[in-house]
């Protein structure tokens, strides 16, 4: 069975694990020279994203054998408005690197592989579909997806960012939703270190933000992550990524072709991220292939998740700097804060996301937004 992977990054490499733990040796084609040969960044997944599954990592390592080690375990995340610090204590997820960092997921996964890599590869899609039985496209974007007319796209984004030096707590992400600042938008610092931490901001391009100067967000950015840190970071690498797509495919898999990963659209709108949805979609597109799933099934929680939180995103734009700022004030009073922390718990299977979304829909009918 003739199998050709697009792409090496988390979903191209975890359906090449599953595939070759039936048998199947599969080709994958990566474009760049290495795994992981871009700019490094880290990210955050929390449990409460993800459920019902409680925690993601050994539930991956239990149930597909797929095998990450995080850089720690969330014990609190800082939460900053405009004018307040709000915090969610307790084991509520992990933190990771991406990239040429050495201990990337996707070198990691990298060392799982036995298949052959074919870098710098200059394969386009309708070679692969010509010399192979079955494609999976993991090429880390919607682009291909958009071009054969399989992608829905909810928004675009720019995301700008930095790997800086300082002193950092590793399981002590901080998070920022200022609009003055970021208009709709949101920062992070995710610590990779106790001494390095990457530091981004990312915004969607409404047409208002499109005007805005982006290096002027930047420097504005730069300086409150410096008071609230009460520290002088140092920049020592820079990204920036521009109309970056937001969506995800009508249809995972188009005849023999699959579509995992970002392709598929394993990016929650909501936060950012989405490794564990380019891990499963991986896994189940592999799946597919060895007769021991169907793929469309097995995505259907997936589509389910995404629209969830792509309402979640839709009713944190809808909010103000002040609404922002009476949520994050009201979730430290004593009760509130305590239930907050065992909802988000490694611990808890609650769906706090689908349970939410008909409320957060209703909000953003009042608000008059579509959702």
């Amino acid at each position: 069975m003739e199998v050709a992977i697009m792409g090496a990054g988390l979903s191209g490499l975890s359906c090449a694990i599953t595939l070759e733990r039936y048998g199947i040796t599969p080709t994958i084609f990566e474009k760049r020279n290495i795994v992981g040969d871009r700019f490094v960044n880290a990210e955050a997944m929390f449990s409460i994203l993800n459920r019902p599954t409680k925690n993601w990592l050994p539930y991956l390592a239990e149930n597909y054998h797929i095998n990450l080690t995080p850089i720690d375990e969330v014990d609190k995340l800082f939460i900053h408005s405009k004018n307040m610090i709000g915090s969610i204590d307790g084991k509520i997820g992990h933190t990771n690197v991406r990239g040429r960092h050495v201990d990337s997921f996707e070198n990691q996964l990298s060392k799982q592989v036995k298949a052959n890599i074919k870098f710098n590869s200059t394969y386009e899609y309708k070679e692969l579909c010509k010399d192979f039985e079955y494609v999976v496209l993991a090429t880390g974007d919607g682009e291909y997806a958009s071009r054969l007319g399989n992608y829905r796209c909810d928004l675009t984004c720019t995301i700008k960012g930095a790997t800086v030096q300082g002193e950092f707590t590793k399981s002590n992400p901080h998070v920022w939703f200022n609009y003055e600042i970021l208009p709709k938008g949101y920062g992070w610092l995710i610590p990779f270190s106790e001494k390095e931490a990457d530091l981004v901001m990312a915004y969607p391009d409404y047409p208002d933000n499109i005007e805005l100067d982006i290096n002027d967000m930047w420097g504005k950015f730069y300086n409150l992550a410096c008071v609230n840190l009460d520290q002088s970071l140092i920049i020592t690498d820079k990204f920036e990524v521009t109309r970056y797509m937001m969506g995800i495919c009508d249809k995972p898999k188009i005849d023999n072709t699959y579509f995992v990963g970002n392709c598929f659209g394993a990016i929650s709108p909501g936060l950012g991220f989405g490794q564990y949805a380019s891990i499963l979609t991986g896994i189940y597109s592999a799946y597919d292939i060895c007769n021991l799933g169907t793929y469309e099934e097995l995505c259907t929680p997936l589509f389910e998740n995404y629209n969830h939180s792509l309402v979640f995103r839709r009713f944190m734009e809808s909010l103000t700097d002040d609404e922002i700022d009476f949520g994050v004030k009201n979730s430290n009073k004593k009760l509130l804060d305590k239930l907050i922390d065992k909802l988000c718990s490694n611990d808890s299977s609650i769906e706090l996301l689908k349970l939410s979304t008909p409320l957060m829909r209703l909000w953003n009918n009042y608000k008059g937004v579509k959702s």
